[in-house]
């Protein structure tokens, strides 16, 4: 199955069209998106029987994302072996995980405003929780989720290595636009292999990264078990599960997002996002503050 917001409106994508599910329901099921991870598993049963017949033109430019108001976006860092060897650290022995608040979340087609300073990309898988996990095993893993869809960890490099550990990578992934998803959600049994899916960013026309999730370090399952250990993982929730080496940063010149940049991501089975870039007249935020010399 292939979930879409088409609109602002949760719809089926079958057979070439869209599916509005409230009306094809008879308003069995909101219209909302979001709302849709709270009743995963009924929502999936009936979907089994729709008719597409009557479905609208899935209208690229009417696409959002497919999971607009995400509780909790975890990401982790360095989960493929070559992103570790280029980013010159060793290989973790547990995820590293960071967030990306749900304030950045953008859809699949969106004009995004480049903030200044140095803005990267980083293609990612992004799974979907659909039943709340806690402390779940591995081997239950993907039982809790809903279905993937595409990501890009955009990341703002001079805020997110600013200062002294902490660093702020929170901040420097989070601005808005800097968690574009979709172009739909795709469930699990769509994939020949939902462990091995191809994913890519091609900058301005040149292919920048290029892997598939096989080569993941820590896989969907694990991340599922290891951050249920720690805390809920609810429905709706959001697992941007690492990025392969390619990013710009780490080049030699480095190679980051212009203003007259476009970026488009991939990823098999899901499709293609597509975006640009505009430019700001606010200050970059590290030019606005200063320390207090007041201190108690």
């Amino acid at each position: 199955m292939r979930v879409a917001n088409q609109s602002g409106r949760l719809t089926i994508v079958a057979d070439g069209v869209a599916v509005d599910v409230e009306q094809a329901s008879g308003c069995r099921f909101s219209p909302d998106p979001q709302h849709i991870f709270d009743r995963w598993d009924e929502f999936t049963a009936w979907a089994a029987t729709v008719d597409s017949t009557g479905g609208v033109p899935v209208v690229e430019s009417e696409l959002g994302a497919p999971v607009p108001r995400p509780g909790q976006i975890f990401a982790v860092g360095v989960n493929y072996a070559d992103h570790v060897e280029e980013s010159g650290l060793t290989l973790p022995d547990a995820p590293f995980v960071f967030t990306k608040f749900p304030a950045s979340i953008a859809g699949p087609y969106d004009t995004i405003e480049h903030p200044g300073g140095s803005v990267d990309f980083e293609v990612e898988l992004v799974a979907v929780i659909g039943k709340e996990a806690r402390n779940v095993p591995v081997s239950q893993g993907w039982d809790h989720v809903a279905g993937l869809t595409l990501g890009q960890d955009l990341s703002e490099r001079d805020l997110q290595l600013s200062g002294p550990p902490p660093q702020q990578f929170n901040l420097g992934k989070s601005f808005a636009g800097f968690a574009p998803i979709g172009p739909v959600l795709v469930t699990p049994d769509e994939f020949d292999d939902r462990d091995d899916v191809e994913v890519s960013t091609i900058l301005s026309g040149e292919l920048m990264q290029n892997s598939r999730t096989r080569h993941l370090i820590f896989p969907i399952p694990v991340l599922v078990a290891y951050l249920s250990s720690i805390l809920p993982l609810r429905p709706g929730d959001l697992i941007f599960t690492g990025t392969p080496s390619g990013i710009g940063f780490t080049r030699d010149p480095k190679r980051l997002i212009g203003v007259d940049d476009e970026l488009v991501s991939r990823a098999e089975g899901i499709g293609e996002m597509r975006h640009r870039f505009t430019a700001t007249d606010r200050p970059h935020p590290l030019t606005t503050v200063s320390r207090s010399t007041n201190h108690v």
